[in-house]
C-alpha cells in the first residue's frame, strides 16, 4: 500500500558528504513520523534520525551535529543530509514512514528498500 523509495547513497571519503532521499507512493491518507535507520550491533536497526510531521527532529548521539533530517510533506519526501562522514558511517540505510492507511483509518510503518553508504579512502 505505500512503497519507498530511497536514493542517494555511495562511495565517499572520509569527511566527505552525501545527501539521502526518500520518497513515499501508495495508497495512505497522511504520513506521521518518517526516518532513517541503519543496522546496528545486537540490534536489527537503530535509528539515525527522524522527523515528525511539523518537523520535530530527533538524533542518535552518533550523528548529532554531522546529520541533517528534513522533509518535504508535499511531496512525502525525507532528506537525509551527512556531512563529516566517517568510516563508521558506513551501512546500509532504511527509510522508515509511519503511514496512516485505511479505512478504518490506522498507522503502521512501512520500510525502503535500503541504500549503501560506504565510507572509505
Amino acid at each position: 500500500q505505500v512503497q519507498l523509495v530511497e536514493s542517494g547513497g555511495g562511495l565517499v571519503q572520509p569527511g566527505g558528504s552525501l545527501r539521502l532521499s526518500c520518497a513515499a507512493s501508495g495508497s495512505f491518507f497522511s504520513i506521521n513520523a518518517m526516518g532513517w535507520y541503519r543496522p546496528a550491533p545486537g540490534k536489527e536497526r537503530e535509528l539515525v534520525a527522524d522527523i515528525t510531521r511539523s518537523g520535530s527532529t530527533n538524533y542518535a548521539d552518533s550523528v548529532e551535529g554531522r546529520f541533517t533530517i528534513s522533509r518535504d510533506n508535499a511531496k512525502n519526501t525525507v532528506y537525509l543530509q551527512m556531512n563529516s562522514l566517517k568510516p563508521e558511517d558506513t551501512a546500509v540505510y532504511y527509510c522508515s514512514s509511519d503511514s496512516v492507511i485505511g479505512p478504518p483509518l490506522w498507522t503502521t510503518r512501512y520500510w525502503g528498500q535500503g541504500t549503501q553508504v560506504t565510507v572509505s579512502s
